[in-house]
């Protein structure tokens, strides 16, 4: 072997291996794996951004009829779907502000309501020995097991047994603690109402809120707290200004999943209820799905879409910062 093949070779070598990404620390990649890594990663960005790309050019377009050829740039600027949409999203008698209302009652609602009892359940698991503790938590545990349309049943069936009811001018009977003589005027049916609904959403979201913000709380030193009870804080001082601070980054992403699930339920929402007025977004956007492909309006739908997609991608922004370090710190303890 020659040595200008030998140096050939060698720069052959030494452009493979060279490390590009100019970085101090860390581990030095060859040029090779990088390219490889950044091949996977724009493979994986196109497949998760095709879909979102026909849809907002869907919406952007003034026809209602289906598209016969795939476009991802949009021929037109049109905002005549958005405005059909906050005008009247559907046949039934219901306005987008309503729609709107209502699942923000539940998302936002049912988030805040499940973080303010999982985060004292899991304060309590993580910081106080009590009689039966781990059964308790593997009880709390299990319903993470099941799927969530394997509970809607029991929860149906529950929230449908508490009725208010007019039995006579003035007297009014609660079920189940009070029932009627005879067939009476039903006033309000907790199955269907937002509170029903909300009630057994809140049921389904507690067990991960309690499970995720535990094994947070278990990395916070104990020490703190100590600490400033020596310096006499009571335990409602210790728990408001010293823990919960340090939780906020898990609290923001406990809250910030639960409202991911929350706001696109759809499942509790459409066996529960029953009166337009109490619809939510998904459900709406399901009702706009004909029996037949080319009688559904796709661009209302695809601006529909976006509409309740929005509202996500606008909380995951606003809190970005503590999601980030949340789902990071406390995921090696020590």
């Amino acid at each position: 072997m020659t040595t200008a093949s030998v140096s050939k070779k060698n720069f052959l070598v030494r452009f493979l291996t060279m490390n590009t990404s100019n970085e101090a620390g860390g581990r030095d990649l060859p040029l090779w794996r990088q390219s490889l890594l950044q091949l996977l990663t724009l493979i994986i960005a196109l497949e998760v951004l095709f879909p979102i790309m026909y849809i907002v050019t869907l919406s952007f377009s003034s026809s209602s009829a289906r598209p016969s050829t795939l476009q991802l740039i949009p021929r037109e600027i049109s905002f005549v779907a958005y405005q059909q949409v906050l005008d009247r999203p559907t046949a039934n008698p219901v306005t987008f502000i309503e729609l709107l209302r209502n699942s923000f009652f539940l998302s936002f609602g049912v988030g805040a309501l499940a973080l303010l009892v999982a985060v004292t359940a899991a304060y309590a698991f993580s910081r106080f020995k009590f009689k039966l503790r781990q059964v308790l938590m593997i009880m709390v545990f299990i319903p993470l097991l099941m799927p969530g349309v394997g509970l809607s049943t029991p929860l149906y069936l529950l929230m449908n047994s508490f009725r208010i009811t007019e039995c006579a001018p003035g007297v009014i009977a609660v079920n189940p603690f009070t029932t009627c003589d005879a067939a009476g005027k039903l006033l309000f049916n907790l199955r269907d109402s937002l509170l029903g609904v909300g009630i057994a959403m809140i049921s389904g979201a507690l067990p991960f809120a309690v499970w995720n913000l535990k094994g947070y709380l278990d990395t916070i030193p104990r020490e703190l707290e100590e600490a400033a009870a020596i310096d006499g804080a009571n335990p409602n001082q210790v728990f408001y200004l010293i823990v919960l601070p340090l939780a906020v980054p898990q609290l923001a992403v406990t809250f910030f999943l639960g409202f991911i699930g929350h706001w696109q339920e759809f499942v509790l929402p459409w066996l529960f209820l029953t009166k337009p007025g109490d619809y939510t977004l998904s459900m709406t956007l399901y009702n706009m799905v004909g029996q037949y492909a080319n009688a559904i309006p796709w661009n209302r739908f695809s601006a529909f879409a976006v509409i309740v997609a929005l509202p996500v991608a606008i909380t995951y922004i606003a809190l970005q910062k503590y999601i980030t370090s949340g789902l990071t710190t406390g995921a090696v303890k020590g």
